[in-house]
């Protein structure tokens, strides 16, 4: 898998726990601004999160879709965790 997937593995799990904004993501994972906000183009775009609010407000968080599928999540994270 790729840094980036592993990246995204991990705001998927952090949203998971508690919704939160792009500058408390790039906080509590250590990474740069600017990367969560790739990241969570990448996810909004691949239908993973959702997002309520707007500008410096907006608030991420799972989205239904992955919701419904969250086994299958876990499964995919759990495979590439063991491969690392």
């Amino acid at each position: 898998g790729s840094r980036g997937g592993l990246n995204r593995l991990r705001i998927i799990s952090t949203l998971k726990d508690k919704p939160m904004n792009t500058n408390q993501l790039a906080n509590e994972l250590g990474l740069d601004y600017k990367a969560i906000q790739h990241h969570i183009h990448v996810l909004e775009k691949n239908n993973l999160i959702s997002k309520e609010g707007e500008k410096y407000g907006v608030t991420f968080f799972v989205s239904t879709f992955l919701e419904v599928n969250m086994e299958t999540f876990n499964e995919i994270a759990n495979k590439l965790d063991k491969s690392k």
